[in-house]
């Protein structure tokens, strides 16, 4: 019996030595890719104070790109997700105030981390959806970061960004896709300006700046959504497969204006459709010419 419980403890002890060496190994991995340092070279972008360039950067941090959406409706920041095993994302104070990044920030810094993911201090960006942003054009990158300085100051005192047990084992397995600068193509070719009409192209252009690819897919067929919290629901298939194949150009528009579908339901808020219904209607035209064009899809194909 002393034998045995002898090479029992010596058992555990080995097993309690490895599974330390496993957390050890997953908190350095872990730590190697948050703290992996990038390079981008400056794009030249010229921000104005131009009343009418503030006002398209409003319409697009409102209502298109949706910044309001993670940062708050005046840029004041906020908790995007605080989940007790995968980690804590904060989006930082866009404004001049107490707590604010925005005095600290230069126009190349904006660009850099909206277009390629990458902080000022080289590191990547998590969540924050620059694989959407890296399509902005040069005008609508500078509108945008025009308005985002001309936003009244608004103070804040939030947390850092933490990384918790499964979230930091999720990502040492290259399972949590939260490392924004590998996600962006850094050899795009970004347009000076896009031609706002309805068109498919500008269709595609808006699905690609507001998200709807990001979070639908390429091919918009929807699935579970990378990066969002495991409570999230699923992204809807929008192709000919899909209910939307049955929809009209009026039924679209009307479900993204209401927030309702054409079979009386109401669309779950982390879409954020009450914000896209701000959109005008030349907007949602393009879109939908945009997603009639894409071809049928098994849901979850992206």
């Amino acid at each position: 019996m002393k034998r045995l419980m002898r090479w029992l403890g010596i058992t555990v002890g080995i097993l309690a030595v490895l599974a330390l060496l496993l957390a050890a190994g997953i908190y350095f991995r872990s730590e190697m890719i948050v703290n992996q340092t990038y390079a981008a070279s400056p794009d030249e972008i010229a921000v104005t104070t131009d009343v009418a360039v503030i006002a398209r950067g409003e319409h697009l941090a409102n209502y298109v790109s949706v910044c309001v959406d993670c940062h708050g409706a005046n840029l004041e920041g906020a908790i995007v997700v605080d989940d007790p095993a995968l980690g804590r994302i904060v989006a930082p104070n866009l404004t001049t105030g107490q707590g604010g990044v925005s005095s600290q920030l230069s126009d190349a810094d904006f660009v850099r981390v909206l277009r390629y993911g990458i902080l000022p201090n080289g590191r990547s960006a998590q969540v924050m959806p620059s694989d959407d942003y890296q399509y902005l054009s040069d005008a609508d990158l500078a509108a945008i970061i025009a308005y985002v300085r001309s936003v009244p100051p608004q103070d804040s005192n939030l947390p850092a960004n933490e990384i918790r047990p499964l979230g930091r084992t999720l990502l040492a397995l290259g399972q949590l896709p939260i490392i924004m600068a590998e996600r962006v193509n850094a050899q795009l070719e970004h347009p000076t300006t896009v031609e706002e009409s309805v068109s498919l192209d500008y269709g595609q252009y808006l699905a690609r700046i507001s998200g709807c690819v990001g979070c639908h897919g390429p091919g918009l067929s929807g699935g579970p959504i990378p990066a969002a919290p495991p409570d999230w629901p699923q992204a809807s298939n929008l192709t000919p497969s899909g209910e939307v194949g049955q929809w009209t150009e009026e039924d679209f528009i009307n479900t993204i204006r209401t927030g309702i579908n054409p079979a009386g339901k109401t669309l779950d808020q982390r879409m954020p459709w009450f914000r896209y219904r701000s959109m005008t209607d030349d907007e949602l035209k393009a879109l939908w010419l945009f997603i009639q064009s894409v071809p049928a899809k098994e849901f979850g194909n992206r």
